[in-house]
């Protein structure tokens, strides 16, 4: 079968399996989660901690340290953080470009430790402040890149599972994070709070160290017009040498789809948003509207006041419910990370909103109608939190990264992806900053407490409607297929699509279906090229 606007390859062997160790690196720069995670969930304890509040909050007589956190200092504390990463989100995409990938992601490491150093040595609320956002910066230039790198450094048959990844660095830094707070809350000194924050300094230098030994994408080395140093990266990655026809064959690919791309013209932020026979303008509002909804599924109140809720709720050991919770965030992201490969992007974000809409209904529900002392009815609050949680950490968690990271087109892929990074944060930000006023019960505050869980159901229920009529199924494509797919087909009818790409691909060389199926299960490593 034809493909209209198909990318022509010369025919090529079925390799053997090869290439763990490009895969191994590839996956290693998924570390830049534990910057991510750890940040965003060490503020959870930290602004619980009496020596935090005694140093940054006010005087309270009606506390029974003395001191209280007002609303308006906790909402700066936490929201800073999200308006530098929505600022680093948007520097992504100049430093991809400039400085490539790798040097990038070494330049956020930097700019993150900034912030960590500051934040440890904060006296006052102005330095603590400053240091949350440059630490927001760092870690907004690496939520652009590191997908980016990923994307464009992986094959194509495990391209979701090692950007998937990245979310489940993500959520092993919201454990540690959980765990340490639970280790240091009850120092009666600045060490409570200081060595949680502290503690951020060795996943920067871990992960910078680290980047050294990497190689560049090869897809932004075709863009800088160094091909053999494309090869020489390329081949590293795939384990085969650089004459390989493999390696030969998907640079061509690559070379042949930027071309293309190029005879378009010089590209910027606005051609983002333009409506082209290439569709950008949809990738684009796609992956703005994808991080969006990611933030609106309710899961970071979790990550950013679950100490705080779990206490006004009335549950004993919050620190260890955290941990707890984290422990299932963590673990569920492993299974996402296989099915996102195995049962594709669309299913999963279509059953995980379905799933987190009925969990946060429960618990809102649950909330209002129970008392505090009620054992039982705490221990049903807890674990549908932990499914809710669970459900997020297998589906949409993971997943969003993964389309951001693959859908948009090479001239435009560092600008969609700074967009779509820049959107995560916008909305990270918005909600950190309104939900204590939204859950709060003092003077000026809406007083919901548990019923915000109303608000996140219906948000999960626009989740469902969204990704019904605008993901499409990209499961198993290379970068350059998926621009034919957005070019000839729509999100609904994408499914179809993709398998007759996949069929169109393998037919004349499989030399019988077995080879097919055993790919399509992910069985052998690289398929064959034709």
């Amino acid at each position: 079968m034809s493909i209209p606007g198909r990318l022509e390859k010369s025919p090529m062997r079925l390799p053997t399996k090869s290439g763990m160790s490009g895969i191994v690196m590839t996956a290693f720069a998924a570390f830049g989660g534990m910057l991510f995670g750890y940040d965003t969930g060490t503020i959870a304890g930290i602004i619980q901690m009496e020596d935090w509040i005694k140093t940054f909050g006010v005087r309270d007589s009606n506390s029974s340290t003395g001191y209280s956190l007002p609303t308006s200092r906790e909402s700066l504390v936490v929201s800073i953080l999200s308006a530098g990463t929505f600022l680093g989100a948007m520097s992504g995409a100049p430093a991809a470009d400039s400085l490539g990938r790798r040097i990038g992601i070494m330049v956020s490491c930097m700019v993150f430790s900034l912030g960590v150093t500051l934040q440890t040595g904060a006296h006052n609320l102005a330095t603590f402040v400053v240091g949350r956002f440059f630490a927001g910066f760092g870690v907004g230039l690496v939520s652009t890149l590191i997908p980016m790198y990923q994307s464009e450094c992986s094959p194509k048959w495990i391209r979701g599972a090692i950007v998937s990844c990245y979310q489940w660095a993500i959520t092993i830094g919201l454990l540690l994070a959980a765990v340490i707070n639970n280790a240091t809350k009850d120092r009666h000194n600045h060490s409570a709070w200081q060595i949680s924050i502290s503690m951020q300094l060795i996943w920067a230098f871990v992960l910078f160290v680290g980047m050294i030994w990497l190689p560049e994408t090869p897809r932004w080395l075709i863009k800088m017009n160094r091909p053999d140093d494309a090869a020489k990266a390329l081949a590293r990655l795939r384990s085969l040498p650089e004459n390989d026809p493999v390696v030969q064959s998907e640079l061509a690919e690559i070379t042949s789809a930027l071309e293309a791309e190029r005879g378009m013209g010089q590209s910027s932020y606005l051609d983002c948003f333009r409506s082209t026979h290439n569709k950008i303008a949809l990738r684009t509002y796609t992956g703005i509207a994808l991080q969006a909804w990611q933030q609106l599924t309710g899961v970071n109140f979790i990550s950013y006041y679950g100490i705080t809720f779990f206490t006004s709720a009335g549950i004993q050991n919050p620190f260890l419910i955290s941990v707890a919770i984290n422990i299932v965030n963590m673990g569920m992201t492993l299974p996402g990370m296989w099915a996102v490969d195995r049962f594709g992007r669309r299913s999963l974000l279509l059953w995980g909103a379905v799933l987190m809409c009925v969990c946060e209904y429960l618990v809102a529900i649950l909330g209002v109608t129970i008392s505090i002392n009620n054992l039982a009815g705490q221990r049903a609050l807890i674990g549908i939190v932990c499914i809710y949680v669970g459900t997020f950490a297998a589906t949409w968690g993971p997943v969003a990264w993964v389309i951001v990271g693959e859908i948009f087109p090479l001239n435009v892929r560092a600008k969609g992806i700074s967009l779509s990074a820049a959107s995560n944060w916008l909305w990270n930000w918005a909600l950190a900053f309104a939900t204590p006023y939204l859950v709060n019960s003092g003077k000026g505050d809406a007083g919901l407490g548990v019923k915000v869980f109303f608000i996140w159901g219906s948000t999960c229920a626009g989740c469902i409607i969204f990704t019904y009529f605008c993901i499409p199924e990209t499961k198993g494509l290379s970068l350059e297929q998926i621009d034919l797919l957005y070019q000839n087909s729509t999100p609904l009818s994408s499914s179809r699509y993709r398998r007759e790409l996949i069929a169109d691909e393998r037919s004349p060389a499989a030399g019988s279906g077995a080879a097919a199926a055993q790919e399509e299960k992910g069985e052998t490593w690289v398929m064959e090229e034709v």
